[in-house]
């Protein structure tokens, strides 16, 4: 009736003013969380409970957030301990769990970052539309004129087949890349649309001569063959590689320059050695290596790290590296001379098969006499690859308690075991060494049994900690039963 909504108005309205007056997320429940959620085009809603820890964490960066989005995406809480119908009612089984509201549907999992500045920026390009219409050649310049790429389908008509196909790709991968569309006759023919066709734009700041700056989709659109167009087309011959991009790129085998790339503040500056780059890489784009800039001090402490990069070599300089995708690395020890002639030697050699390979390792222990065996990773093919032994190897860091805690058992673990000829008791500082690609080490310790005769089937140890544990492990997995002895000395 109409008195019924009059009084729903008015709730409306002074749950909103108390929102509003108290603070910018919006409090929700049970009693009016299907009023107030279709009031919002997008709304990104956090189920909490006052106890958990997670959520006292997440609590002042939602605040946070929630204020600089203000006017353009409203936050809300809803507090699952009062208000658990609504709370079941999405499935909400762990605290926090936030989700996407578009107009009171429920629309998304969100799986964005957990900071003020992440939740900013993944919530602004979850607003407005998931593809936005285009009417004029100056809204098709002004959707293009951006710091990433843009994906632009004109067609024939509203009701066209593949508009909604369009549209429906649109809403899967608008979190990756940007959408706009259009049905005007004639729009986009100066870029080769006909149509029906996707148009794929570079970002114009990395425009060059080596390559077009559009690219024309003309097959069967499907949200597979658009997906497929954009993954083969939208980083080009030389993309910029960011913080936020970089696992995107390095699936394949990727070369980096490093060096003071700027493109908010120097774009002449930025494309001076991209366009040497570019030039070289035009000559070996076939041959499976992809190619990227980077800012240098986005990556330091990798670069540091990972490569063993001083944070004063060459400064003025850019840095090339490689890394494959199955973690080889190389690193060009020549200088980068400004005619592209020295990355063109480092190419040559890469690809015959003459660079050495960049291994982050300590140096080679120079006795290593001990009943546990150091590995370094210079060692790492002779000691645990050794084709008739088999090996033990933990992988430890040095300021890990649980790796000291286990120290003297792994010690009396490989005096027990010292007389066995087949049997190696080894283990690795994986803080200063790479780690080999077959083990996935992501806490410490770890600990892997490297077969005889199957070195390439490493088996994680999932076991006890106690001597005992260890030596029931290796009865059942040993190519030969262990030898065990009693105590012995370290020489």
């Amino acid at each position: 009736s109409s008195s019924n909504m009059a009084a729903a108005g008015l709730l409306l309205l002074a749950l909103s003013a108390a929102g509003c007056a108290r603070r910018d997320v919006l409090e929700l429940g049970d009693a009016d969380f299907d009023y107030l959620a279709p009031e919002h085009e997008t709304l990104l809603v956090k189920f909490y409970a006052p106890w958990c820890g997670h959520c006292k964490k997440l609590a002042p960066d939602f605040e946070k957030a929630a204020s600089r989005l203000k006017g353009v995406v409203q936050l809300a809480k809803v507090d699952c301990t009062v208000n658990s119908e609504t709370c079941s009612r999405f499935g909400v089984s762990v605290y926090p769990t936030l989700k996407i509201f578009r107009n009171g549907v429920n629309s998304a999992h969100y799986d964005g970052p957990r900071t003020a500045d992440g939740i900013f920026h993944y919530m602004k390009k979850q607003t407005g539309p998931n593809s936005v219409p285009l009417q004029t050649e100056e809204d098709l310049q002004a959707f293009i004129n951006h710091f990433d790429a843009s994906i632009v389908g004109v067609f024939s008509g509203p009701d066209s087949a593949a508009l909604a196909e369009f549209l429906k790709a649109a809403s899967i991968m608008r979190e990756q890349f940007r959408f706009a569309h259009s049905t005007e006759p004639g729009l986009g023919a100066s870029h080769g649309a006909t149509a029906e066709s996707v148009l794929l734009f570079r970002p114009p700041r990395l425009a060059s001569k080596f390559e077009d700056s559009v690219v024309v989709f003309k097959g069967h659109l499907t949200i597979g063959s658009l997906r497929r167009f954009i993954r083969d087309n939208i980083h080009g011959l030389c993309p910029h590689m960011t913080v936020e991009n970089k696992d995107r790129l390095r699936v394949r085998d990727l070369l980096t320059v490093y060096y003071d790339l700027d493109y908010q503040h120097n774009i002449p500056g930025s494309n001076y050695w991209r366009n040497r780059v570019m030039k070289v890489a035009s000559q070996f784009a076939s041959r499976g290596l992809t190619f990227s800039v980077a800012n240098k001090k986005d990556f330091l402490s990798e670069l540091e790290e990972e490569f063993g990069l001083g944070a004063s070599d060459g400064a003025e300089l850019p840095f090339v590296t490689v890394r494959t995708k199955l973690g080889h690395k190389f690193t060009m020890r020549e200088e980068f001379t400004r005619d592209g002639k020295s990355l063109e030697r480092f190419l040559e050699d890469y690809f015959s098969g003459r660079l050495k390979r960049y291994i982050k390792s300590e140096p080679v222990p120079e006795k290593n006499n001990a009943a546990v065996k150091v590995v370094v990773a210079e060692t790492f093919d002779d000691i645990v690859n050794s084709p008739d032994k088999d090996v033990l190897i933990e992988f430890y860091s040095p300021w890990c308690p649980h790796c000291k805690k286990l120290e003297p058992v792994y010690r009396e673990l490989a005096d027990t075991l010292y007389a066995d000829p087949n049997i190696v008791i080894a283990k690795m500082n994986a803080a200063a060494n790479d780690v080999p690609l077959g083990y996935d080490v992501q806490g410490y310790p770890t600990i892997y049994f490297v077969p005889a005769g199957k070195k390439d089937e490493p088996i994680r140890y999932e076991g006890g900690r106690e001597v005992r544990d260890f030596l029931k492990f290796l009865k059942r997995e040993a190519s030969h039963g262990p030898v065990v002895s009693g105590g012995r000395d370290e020489l």
